[in-house]
């Protein structure tokens, strides 16, 4: 933190965790610790490079303000991660009851005789904070990459015992269903063949019901003709 007689600056440091083609903010926090109102200013060397929201404005009596400063998108990655920017941030006394519209450039000129107060605040890159590791369900903080390692071993063992354990406790039901559905398929097989037997017997019985019904025709058919014969030749002889 950087203390001076008007402000708390914190961090003094901008640190950015650098990435390339990403907009990348860190905040600078002021804390007015006067009965005072503070104007500040926020000045760097590479204006074109940074986005300061505010770059001016005023801190009440004893309150705090946020300003965040964005770097743009980069192209090009920094050799060594080394970065040559500042930040200079002024701060001066304003007038009870000021707002940023009543600030002025003409406020933080030293030539001027204003009492102004400065801060230079350096700029610093980081790697990005990397995505944190998956951990194993149910470890334990403090144990040894060894334990870790054992305990998976044994919970793999203790999956593959209970996965047999499974397996055999179902396998019977499972043969006992498959013996249930193959006898029942087999007795409806038995049951369709004796009802097509029952059908064969009933027509056979009806295609000899159906001869002698052609037969006994046939024989009352000769009588009759025999009767005629014997009719006739009697006419005959008669005459």
């Amino acid at each position: 933190m950087s203390t001076g007689e008007l402000l708390n600056i914190e961090p003094q440091e901008l640190q950015f965790a650098f990435e390339l083609k990403k907009q990348i903010s860190c905040t600078l926090q002021l804390s007015n610790k006067t009965d005072e109102y503070v104007a500040f200013k926020v000045k760097t060397t590479n204006p074109k490079k940074y986005c300061v929201r505010p770059n001016t404005g005023v801190v009440l009596p004893r309150s705090t303000c946020d300003v965040i400063v964005t770097m743009q998108a980069q192209k090009e990655m920094p050799s060594d991660m080394q970065c040559k920017d500042k930040f200079l941030l002024q701060s001066v006394v304003a007038s009870a009851g000021a707002t940023t519209k009543d600030i002025t450039p003409e406020m933080f000129n030293k030539e001027s005789g204003h009492n102004v107060e400065e801060c230079k605040l350096k700029v610093n890159y980081v790697d990005p904070p990397r995505p944190p590791s998956p951990v194993r369900e149910g470890s334990e903080e403090g144990s040894s990459p060894r334990a870790s390692v054992d305990n998976g071993n044994s919970n793999d063992t203790e999956f593959k015992a209970a996965s047999r354990a499974f397996g055999e406790r179902h396998e019977p039901q499972d043969d006992s269903e498959a013996k249930s559905l193959i006898a029942r398929l087999t007795d409806e097989k038995n049951s369709a063949i004796q009802q097509n037997n029952r059908l064969q017997q009933e027509l056979d019985l009806l295609r000899r019901e159906a001869n002698a019904s052609r037969g006994g025709i046939a024989f009352i058919y000769v009588v009759i003709v025999g009767l005629i014969g014997i009719i006739l030749g009697y006419l005959l002889k008669k005459t």
